[in-house]
């Protein structure tokens, strides 16, 4: 007896004229109704001319056309993410000076003598006096209970609540000031001059060179650990408080 072939037959096998097209490493058919597949246009060579012998480095060939496109989409991804980190930055750094210069102006005063409190003891022993004179009793001059002409020493935890105090409060404006300027200079970084591609593409590398010549990005990244020590150096004078 024979045995029966189950293998299935080369005619119930379906065939694929072409490969199955990928999106980001899925697999996707694009027959699926409601299925759109973004188009990117990268093909620099189909939207470019090419350049003509001996113009391949010219104002406008393409190898500066294609360099501006490309530093476009790089720029826009690198200082968008900055920016959007200075605005939240320089914000919070405005609105924490202005909380700590509130409680700073507070405590700053028991750093020198309170004058009504002396005037008010002055007048308790002159009142004193007199009640005595009026009773007939004898009057013994005696040391006053303050002497306006001693020097004012203020107290230890006073002079550390403002000294930690003032620390932050000069440290959230130097974040406040440096979060303005690099605002200012990637404003300016993302101005291009008109002008041919060339020219534009020479101009964006120059920024580019400062930007990291002036570690501009590390500054960046610095502001955040500036403001936690600023909101630190806060706390710990407002637990002496």
């Amino acid at each position: 007896m024979q045995a029966e072939n189950t293998e299935p037959s080369s005619a119930s096998v379906p065939r694929h004229t072409q490969p199955t097209k990928t999106f980001f490493g899925l697999a996707q058919d694009a027959r699926r109704p409601g299925f759109s597949r973004p188009v990117f246009n990268d093909d620099y060579v189909a939207r470019f001319p090419e350049d003509s012998y001996g113009q391949e480095t010219a104002p406008n060939a393409r190898a500066w056309r294609v360099y501006v496109e490309e530093a476009a989409a790089f720029d826009e991804n690198m200082i968008g993410q900055s920016r959007d980190g200075l605005d939240v930055m320089l914000v919070f750094a405005g609105l924490f000076s202005a909380v700590v210069t509130s409680f700073l102006v507070q405590v700053s005063q028991n750093l020198q003598a309170d004058f009504s409190e002396i005037s008010a003891l002055l007048l308790h022993d002159l009142l004193l006096v007199q009640l005595a004179m009026v009773d007939g009793a004898t009057v013994n001059v005696t040391t006053p209970s303050i002497n306006p002409a001693e020097k004012f020493e203020p107290d230890v935890i006073d002079v550390w609540i403002n000294g930690l105090w003032v620390v932050s409060l000069a440290t959230s404006l130097v974040v406040a000031l440096a979060a303005v300027l690099v605002k200012q200079w990637l404003h300016r970084y993302m101005t291009f001059p008109s002008g041919t591609p060339g020219l534009r593409s020479h101009v964006r590398q120059f920024r580019f060179m400062g930007l990291q010549k002036w570690r501009v990005r590390i500054i960046i990244g610095m502001l955040p650990i500036i403001m936690h020590i600023s909101l630190t150096l806060f706390f710990a004078g407002l637990a002496l408080f």
